[in-house]
């Protein structure tokens, strides 16, 4: 049976994807500058389009005309955006109500609470720092950050689960593993996109004809990039576009290997279903990203390879909750090696295994 809190959480989730893609969307449109000023455009509520708002905005910002259309999708974003943080708000002042409740979650909605702020500190930083790759990347991991912790928090009041058996130990590793390598690769997509490197290689499976070409990794990857210029177009040259293109090719070709080896492993652990949610949530995003590239970018298929990228996070996300809050883990998988079987007679349970106490309070 569903717990207190568990529509709201499942809403807010809905609406956390929406917001990542329309962030995607309004990135991909060059609209991250459409309002040059946060959290308003011009200095109004929405995008100036009378003859004495478009007076005020070409007097208080002279180097950068109104474009209604960029605008209009920076300001959308912003809206979903706000009406996700008070949802996020409404959580958390929920949770505190209920922390003395038996299995209702705190510690989950609190941290949420704290990366929505810090989210909007990017949302501002964004703008004001003029697309600073370091921040834009930054604010896709907080976005999709948020979307992840609203799913965990939605399963864990849910009470759609039971608990599995024993599982091998390695599984619950190797679906670590995955969610961190998704991260990862996100982050990378993240730098990809805010640098403008998405078609810096044209071509398939080499990069300007050549297996490996001239790459500048040392530019491609500089962390220093001075705080100032306008990087919208970006700013670095072709060779380390170049460069971040290959490395983002390189983390897909790794994450491809270790999630089909997760598959692998949640198959014989007779995890079926999760089993094929993950192989089909990376070939559609490994479609995706080929597209991307034979097809030149076209917008449609950029931003459903950002929903691809979500959803993935979401799957590991699900594996992750379901592997770690099975009742106990074997050593190995052949039969007589669980946790309580080594540990009989010790008066120890699964939940007791030296540290495991942190990642139940979180994902239980």
């Amino acid at each position: 049976m569903a717990r207190p809190g568990f529509r709201l959480a499942f809403l807010a989730t809905l609406l956390a994807l929406v917001v990542v893609l329309l962030g995607a969307y309004t990135r991909l449109t060059h609209a991250g500058l459409g309002c040059p000023d946060w959290p308003g455009c011009y200095g109004f509520i929405s995008v100036p389009s009378s003859e004495a708002q478009l007076a005020h905005a070409e007097l208080h910002f002279p180097d950068t005309p109104v474009e209604p259309h960029k605008g209009r999708n920076e300001m959308v974003h912003r809206y979903f955006a706000g009406s996700l943080a008070l949802m996020i708000i409404l959580l958390a002042a929920k949770a505190v109500r209920r922390r003395h409740q038996q299995g209702q979650p705190f510690m989950l909605p609190m941290l949420l609470l704290g990366v929505v702020v810090f989210q909007a500190a990017f949302g501002m930083w964004t703008v004001t720092l003029k697309l600073w790759p370091q921040v834009v990347t930054a604010h896709l991991l907080g976005g999709v950050a948020t979307l992840s912790l609203l799913f965990l928090l939605t399963l864990r009041l849910s009470g759609a689960f039971a608990p599995l058996p024993q599982l091998p130990v390695r599984l619950r590793h190797l679906a670590a593993l995955g969610l961190v390598l998704v991260a990862a690769q996100i982050a990378l997509g993240g730098w990809v996109s805010s640098n403008y490197a998405a078609i810096a290689c044209a071509d398939l499976p080499t990069c300007h004809g050549q297996w490996w070409p001239k790459a500048d990794f040392v530019n491609g990857f500089r962390l220093t990039q001075h705080i100032g210029p306008n990087y919208l177009g970006g700013q670095l040259d072709s060779d380390a576009r170049t460069a971040i293109h290959l490395t983002h090719r390189l983390g897909a070709m790794l994450v491809t290997g270790v999630l089909l080896a997760l598959a692998w492993q949640l198959n014989r652990a007779g995890l079926k279903i999760m089993a094929w949610l993950v192989v089909l949530a990376l070939a559609v995003q490994v479609a995706l990203g080929i597209s991307n590239v034979i097809f030149h970018l076209p917008l449609p298929i950029a931003v459903a390879h950002n929903a691809g990228g979500a959803a993935l996070m979401l799957t590991l996300t699900l594996v992750n909750y379901r592997v770690r809050s099975a009742l106990g883990w074997a050593v190995k998988a052949a039969p007589g090696h669980s946790f309580a079987a080594r540990h009989q007679g010790q008066g120890l349970h699964p939940d007791k295994q030296p540290g495991t106490a942190i990642g139940h309070r979180l994902l239980r």
